[in-house]
């Protein structure tokens, strides 16, 4: 696997160079998950000895996952990191949550708002992100570097053909970019990779005794005492890990004894099961995300 890991380092960090010279005013987006430690990792890579020369934004929906929060105060210590986080305060006025509005109309107000807003105050003309086209099948129409339209939309046949590594970085008034250093990545070469790197990852990743209740046939983590419980729901100590992180009530738990990195790079090299089987963001049909993505989501 080492010429594979190599190949795919060497392009991303191409691409993270290209993107840093082509455009006026470069922004990475930082979810805290496998995927953006990988891509921080590159972009350290890439720049070195100097420091990541583009800010790293987060949009915080003020659900995520304490460990989360934790693990991004001791990234932009360890890695000098120029922080800006972007948060809907009138949505966190009127008191919009995962139980008050539904995960999808949540998800657009918390993180597709959050995000637009963010970008727009700060005038960024790219926003690099850590999305593989393996994850699902809109993911898998996007192009290395992904135009958007005005207001940040999304239109799939409004792509640019990219031939023989060959940048149109041309933007008309109103349009973006969005840059994915990761995109001929796999979830099973970032694990390798973080092994290889021996590359620090949230803890939750890994299999500890968690609280949890059963909700729509998945385990959800308590992971603080805002969540409500339903009637009959009782917290039960299960020992579990997460795939993929994102807002807890909204992030299902896998039961595992995987406490290492080596564990779960074996977990995937015996199953084809989605990561993203646990975001129930993307439960409402094969076209969800892409209406998401449609509307300036990640």
């Amino acid at each position: 696997m080492t010429d594979v890991l190599d190949a795919l380092e060497a392009e991303a960090i191409w691409v993270l160079r290209e993107t840093a010279a082509a455009f006026r005013k470069p922004v990475m987006l930082y979810s805290i998950g496998k995927d953006s430690g990988v891509l921080l990792h590159l972009a350290r890579k890439a720049f070195h000895p100097g420091r990541i020369p583009f800010p790293v934004m987060h949009i915080d929906t003020t659900w995520k996952f304490r460990e989360m929060i934790e693990f991004r105060g001791r990234m932009v210590e360890e890695y000098d990191l120029d922080l800006l986080v972007s948060t809907n305060h009138d949505a966190v006025a009127e008191g919009v949550t995962p139980f008050t509005h539904g995960a999808q109309e949540y998800t657009r107000l918390m993180k597709t708002v959050a995000l637009r807003a963010g970008l727009d105050l700060h005038g960024f003309d790219v926003a690099i992100g850590g999305s593989r086209r393996d994850e699902e099948r809109s993911r898998a129409k996007e192009r290395i570097f992904s135009l958007r339209m005005p207001g940040h939309r999304w239109e799939p046949r409004r792509q640019r053909p990219e031939l023989w590594h060959t940048v149109n970085a041309e933007l008309a008034e109103g349009q973006t970019m969005r840059s994915f250093p990761l995109s001929n990545w796999t979830e099973l070469d970032v694990w390798r990779y973080i092994r290889r790197e021996n590359l620090p990852v949230v803890p939750l990743y890994f299999a500890d005794e968690r609280p949890t209740v059963v909700r729509d046939g998945q385990l959800i983590v308590l992971d603080d005492d805002r969540m409500p419980l339903e009637p009959g729901e009782t917290p039960v100590m299960r020992r579990v890990r997460f795939r993929s992180l994102g807002c807890y009530p909204l992030t299902a738990a896998m039961e595992s004894d995987v406490v290492d990195v080596d564990g779960i790079v074996a977990d995937l090299e015996a199953t084809n099961m989605s990561e993203r089987a646990g975001r129930m963001i993307d439960g409402d049909g094969g076209a969800s995300m892409e209406a998401k993505k449609v509307e300036g989501y990640f």
